[in-house]
């Protein structure tokens, strides 16, 4: 499986800037204007896990085959995007579409580019765009709690419509919900304000390493936890480096890792999600999958006849192939497990299906 994360923010906040660094890529526009992002921009990037390379190599595999992640460009909205204002509509829509948002927050001064609000304040640009989104999902709700439709909905949706309307109404923490209901049945319900967020606090370059003012309030605010102190301009530069200038120029700037790297750690984190490899001689491959998820599960990710016929799965844990040096050292040295249909699979197992055809 890959995931889907919206890049959302007020406009000129650097958003699209971001994406093209993060995607290696020029497809969204990042002019100096409201609303330069009109349709969702979606580039789909490789995960960077070194532990492939060292896979590979022990496999002596022909090909390696990251898993990937996909980033969406959204167009910017302001304050009333609930009720149309700006691309208000078509905004709220492609959110509904993303598994997680990454909350871009202008957090530079800057002269030169537009800000649509009179001064610079991280903690109020988040409100706007937060607020939007339970209005937006005050108005859903409504709709669907009309005596005609509320037919159509099961007992646990309804449940989470009605204590999410009492949230909104009442002026408090949507994110109960988070606590009281299965992540499945919330994504399920179609609300934006329960959505996984990653905040990132876009920076001027002299801010990178420390951040300012501007994100010292917010992180107060909001903590460090799902918080991130970026540069896209930094990023952006980065991105157009050869590999050997790129590790030099982020050691020159005292930058461990990039944005990108840093932005799949805080997605796989709140999303829940871990990573199998199968390998061999013709390739070795990077699979994501939810945490706790069963083998069989694991083996529909490369086809749902592995999961229909499951018998086996042969387990070596990633530390175990590296130190045996292969599958058939981990076999000999009593490294490889056999395991069943309840076997939950580890982040770094590396996995050989038996299945029936």
């Amino acid at each position: 499986m890959s995931f889907k994360c919206g890049i959302v923010g007020l406009p000129n906040v650097g958003k699209s800037t971001l994406f093209n660094a993060l995607t290696n890529s020029n497809k969204a526009q990042a002019a100096n204007f409201p609303f330069c992002t009109i349709d969702p921009n979606v580039g789909i990037v490789a995960v960077p896990d070194n532990r492939l390379e060292k896979l590979a190599k022990i496999s002596n595999s022909k090909k390696i085959i990251n898993t990937t992640i996909s980033f969406v460009d959204i167009a910017g909205l302001v304050k009333g995007a609930s009720k149309g204002e700006g691309l208000g509509n078509k905004f709220l829509s492609h959110i509904r579409e993303v598994d997680a948002v990454i909350h871009m927050i202008r957090c530079f001064d800057s002269a030169d580019i537009q800000n649509v609000n009179p001064n610079i304040d991280p903690i109020r640009d988040l409100e706007i765009i937060e607020t939007e989104m339970m209005l937006a999902d005050l108005e859903s709700i409504q709709k669907r709690l009309e005596k005609n439709n509320k037919k159509n909905i099961d007992e646990e949706q309804l449940k989470i419509l009605e204590i999410a309307q009492d949230c909104i109404d009442n002026n408090k923490s949507i994110s109960i919900l988070n606590s009281q209901f299965d992540k499945k049945k919330l994504n399920q319900s179609g609300l934006l304000s329960v959505k996984p967020k990653i905040f990132v606090c876009n920076v001027d370059e002299q801010s990178v390493q420390k951040g300012n003012n501007y994100t010292k309030n917010f992180i107060t605010k909001y903590g460090i936890e799902n918080t991130l102190i970026v540069s896209a301009d930094i990023e952006n530069q980065i991105n157009e480096l050869d590999n050997s200038e790129k590790k030099n120029y982020m050691e020159m700037i005292g930058l461990k890792e990039t944005g990108l790297d840093l932005l799949i750690q805080k997605g796989y984190k709140i999303l829940e999600l871990d990573t199998f490899f199968t390998s061999g001689p013709e390739e070795t491959r990077a699979w994501t999958i939810k945490k706790n998820c069963t083998a069989p599960k694991a083996a529909s990710e490369i086809h749902t006849d592995f999961e229909k016929g499951f018998i086996r799965a042969e387990t070596i844990s990633y530390e175990d192939f590296i130190a045996n040096e292969g599958w058939i050292n981990s076999k000999t040295n009593g490294k490889m497990r056999l395991e069943g249909k309840d076997y939950i699979v580890k982040d770094g197992d590396v996995l050989n299906f038996r299945f029936n055809t």
